[in-house]
């Protein structure tokens, strides 16, 4: 629900507080944002350069990690956020977030620029809420505000993770490990993993966050042609050309989960 959020959001525009009237947000000075009948709050502030995730991606999503697949992800991350606010930047249909929020937080915003996937993140968890924003701008939340910051397959943006995370709090990113999912990378055409990909996410958050402790978690996936179908659909390979399989796979997943304190 949105409400529970309201404390922690500001207005895109200039900055003050927001209220809720009906299917709107307001500020002070005026500015109005519209709700979705979804219940998600449109927070972008202007046209937005990309749109995220599409219908089909989405849906695929759903279907994947309804399945149990990424348990073992949605687990760890919960066990390690505590009690408090708790935002998921690239929420996607809200399914580790709603999992933090079932194990020990309080409350919990998403944001993405996809509405299809904001359809189902605000619905994910009776203490969730969820907006359109995009990562790379201002984020239209408050100095200090979230006591945990959840960052699963998604873009960062240091210097607004560090604005709105509170002195002592948690930045968690899950990026995928070199051999992730490479069964399905050599068979089918998916886009291969950057090796360099956990160096890269280091520096890009060096002047802002401190690393602090990382692990790697992995599981062996046993899908069904169908089930490993869904999992290519949920990624960008799909819509670079990757091929669906035709038969039953087993396929490894690994992923590395890092802790960032703020500097």
């Amino acid at each position: 629900m949105i409400d529970g959020a309201l404390p922690y959001l500001r207005c895109p525009t200039c900055g003050q507080g927001l209220s809720r009237r009906e299917r709107a947000l307001r500020c002070p000075r005026g500015h109005s944002f519209d709700m979705a009948r979804q219940g998600y709050a449109d927070l972008s502030a202007g046209r937005l350069p990309h749109v995220g995730d599409t219908a089909g991606m989405v849906a695929d999503r759903e279907s994947f990690l309804a399945a149990g697949h990424y348990d073992f992800i949605a687990d760890a991350l919960a066990a390690r956020t505590p009690a408090g606010f708790v935002v998921d930047a690239g929420v996607g249909t809200g399914f580790y977030l709603a999992r933090a929020l079932d194990k020990l937080a309080e409350t919990g915003l998403g944001l993405d620029v996809s509405k299809p996937a904001l359809r189902r993140a605000a619905r994910a968890h009776p203490r969730a809420a969820a907006i359109l924003a995009d990562v790379w701008r201002p984020l239209p939340i408050a100095d200090a505000a979230a006591d945990t910051i959840l960052n699963v397959f998604a873009p960062r943006n240091g210097a607004e993770f560090h604005r709105i995370l509170r002195p002592g709090g948690t930045l968690l990113v899950v990026t995928p490990a070199p051999g992730h999912l490479a069964e399905l990378v050599t068979r089918h055409g998916m886009i291969h993993v950057d090796p360099d990909k956990d160096h890269r996410v280091r520096e890009s958050l060096a002047g802002h966050f401190r690393r602090d402790g990382s692990e790697t978690l992995s599981r062996t996936l046993r899908l069904t042609a169908a089930e490993a179908a869904t999992l290519i659909g949920m990624t960008p390979s799909a819509r670079h050309g990757a091929t669906a399989p035709t038969e039953d796979v087993t396929v490894t997943a690994a992923v590395h989960l890092t802790a960032y304190e703020r500097r």
